[in-house]
């Protein structure tokens, strides 16, 4: 796995995968910046016109709904349709779903009319999705799944994506095989749109390699250590992201080499 990732790494930063991201305006240019910074192209939109056209040379379309309306998502589910026939992979990120809410029932309109790649969440997104009694206030977890195993499997089957939750340790899963990563500081929890910026991450990595478990993986370990790295140049959060910044686009293979702990079942 160590070394997969670091081959991983070169492949992404010469392949420069450009990533369609229609997502919020909160974190929409840290979302940017985190593209270019471990080796991809950015590209922003959100009118559906423009964003048909981008889709077409992209490798890779994230939606996220962190600022949610029905227009975007019309546009989404547009938009997510043609990279499917297009077999562009998607990166689903269901920022702040609660059960019942108007964003649980854009996501769901989401999965029933588009083929998901990749879904991104937080436990507590994670297990409202699997219907596991998960709660989030907010875009911030306070309940998850009881059993972080068994939901993103159970999420993975029942959708055909990779799945991928979030929190103090990660974990991600197609269905059959589950790694574990353990990488990561609680300051990335401090700083909104680390989530978001997760997900480009992700966009990046499949875009450029393909989708399995192991490049998503990848791409959440990369991000993980860099945030480890980071907290060595920062005094708080503000200084954070922008050591962040600086720790993606400057990861090496031994960094990653020497700082990442995964495991695999």
């Amino acid at each position: 796995m160590i070394t997969e990732i670091s081959d991983m790494i070169t492949v992404v930063k010469n392949k420069k995968p450009l990533v369609l991201h229609m997502t919020n305006y909160v974190t929409a240019c840290d979302c940017a910046n985190v593209t270019l910074c471990v080796g991809g192209l950015p590209i922003m939109a959100s009118e559906v016109e423009d964003a048909m056209d981008m889709v077409k040379i992209a490798s890779a379309l994230i939606l996220n709904i962190g600022t949610p309306d029905s227009e975007l998502v019309d546009s989404m589910i547009k938009v997510g349709k043609l990279a499917n026939d297009l077999n562009i992979p998607i990166v689903l990120d269901p920022v702040g779903i609660r059960k019942g809410s108007y964003r649980m029932k854009l996501v769901d309109d989401i999965l029933s009319d588009v083929k998901i790649s990749v879904i991104k969440g937080n436990g507590g997104e994670i297990s409202v999705m699997t219907d596991m009694n998960g709660e989030v206030v907010g875009v911030d977890t306070v309940r998850g799944p009881s059993d972080n195993i068994f939901a993103v499997k159970k999420l993975a089957k029942t959708t055909g994506a990779v799945v991928a939750m979030t929190g103090e340790t990660d974990y991600v899963s197609d269905g059959t095989r589950v790694y574990i990563l353990s990488n990561g500081n609680p300051v990335m929890g401090r700083i909104v749109g680390t989530g978001c910026m997760t997900s480009s991450v992700v966009g990046c990595y499949i875009g450029a390699l393909g989708v399995s478990v192991d490049t998503v993986s990848a791409a959440l370990s990369i991000f993980s250590i860099a945030g480890e790295m980071a907290i060595n140049n920062s005094s708080g959060p503000g200084m954070f992201k922008s050591a962040l910044m600086d720790s993606l686009n400057n990861l090496t293979i031994f960094d990653v080499e020497t700082h990442i702990r995964v495991r695999r079942l």
